[in-house]
């Protein structure tokens, strides 16, 4: 069976705002829809008479990359028919992000040999097209019930993400699964179509404080515009990341802190965007300028892959008061980031 107009793929998807805590259950139209937010890969399945098709949010193709999740789309899945979700793998009984990105970077030759090595699973949490038909006018609630007559027939690896709209629930969900790896809750209202390219949906996620290294800033030391984070990973002191733009008031309360490195510097002046992802920049090469190194504290989410943070930082303070060697890197289960 064809698919929709725009949604063959690659397929735009919906997005979420970011808010401080888990809102009322009257805060989105409809009521409260409260899901758990997967440390996963998103992951749009297509499924027309050809067969299963994965896609980022990016609009890579993906379907060689994870060839048991596309199988098993193929096999049951209702041609026609268009998913959104989440890759995710399992590892100890917790979400291994690393792994997930092990697998990505590897490409399509060998994919059925590390799926062996680290099986994914697809959990998905809403439809876009059903039966050859378009659905994402309709209310999340209908979307919901669609996706779960769907789902009823399915097994392993195709997995229905669960949802509530109990926020009693949702903040136990928020509590207790943090230490398997959910990094939050994603809400959305129970009356809202599928908000196709906007940020309709909302997000909370784990929090907390800890110190870091700032070894380096993005503009001067008089007017810093974001941190460049460093921890001692293995004998080194590590670029792993860097915060959001600095407030004025935030930029004069660590400029006085910032001078020239004392020695010679662990970093060099200029990073590459290809070799730190993380900066996100496709406009060439990063200039850092280099300090004597000092401790700020600064709030990040649970992203910690034991090498750097895949999320932006949020810088709170500086604290000159605290020795640079006293500093530590997160474990890398980030089950004590999960605050």
């Amino acid at each position: 069976m064809a698919l929709p107009r725009g949604l063959t793929g690659p397929v735009q998807v919906a997005l979420a705002r970011a808010v401080e805590q888990i809102p009322h259950v009257g805060a989105l139209p409809g009521g409260a829809r409260f899901e758990p937010k997967w440390d996963g890969f998103r992951v749009v399945v297509t499924r027309d008479h050809s067969g299963a098709h994965l896609w980022s949010r990016r609009g890579t193709d993906l379907t060689s990359t994870f060839p048991e999740i596309t199988s098993s789309a193929s096999d049951q899945i209702e041609s026609g028919t268009v998913l959104d979700g989440e890759v995710v793998i399992w590892s100890g009984g917790r979400l291994d992000f690393a792994a997930l990105q092990t697998r990505m970077g590897r490409g399509s030759r060998n994919a059925a040999v590390h799926a062996l090595r680290h099986p994914a699973s697809y959990a998905s949490f809403d439809v876009l097209a059903h039966a050859g038909r378009d659905i994402r006018n309709l209310p999340l609630d209908d979307r919901r019930r669609v996706l779960e007559e769907l789902a009823a027939a399915w097994e392993p690896p195709l997995n229905l993400s669960p949802v509530t709209d109990d926020r009693s629930t949702a903040t136990e969900w928020f509590e207790n699964y943090a230490l398997v790896g959910i990094e939050g809750l994603v809400i959305k209202g129970g009356a809202q179509p599928y908000p196709t390219g906007k940020r309709g949906w909302l997000k909370v996620k784990h929090r907390t404080t800890l110190d870091v290294v700032c070894g380096a800033v993005i503009g001067t030391r008089s007017s810093p515009q974001q941190v460049v984070a460093g921890l001692p990973v293995g004998e080194a002191l590590r670029i792993v990341g860097r915060t959001g733009p600095l407030s004025p008031p935030a930029r004069r309360a660590l400029a006085q802190w910032l001078v020239p490195p004392a020695g010679e510097h662990p970093w060099p002046a200029q990073v590459s965007p290809t070799a730190l992802a993380r900066f996100n920049t496709s406009k060439g090469p990063v200039d850092l300028t280099l300090v004597d190194p000092v401790v700020v504290e600064v709030s990040a989410d649970v992203a910690w892959d034991g090498q750097s943070f895949r999320h932006i930082l949020r810088f709170v303070r500086a604290r000159p008061d605290t020795e640079v060697s006293s500093v530590t890197a997160p474990d890398n289960t980030g089950a004590h980031m999960a605050q």
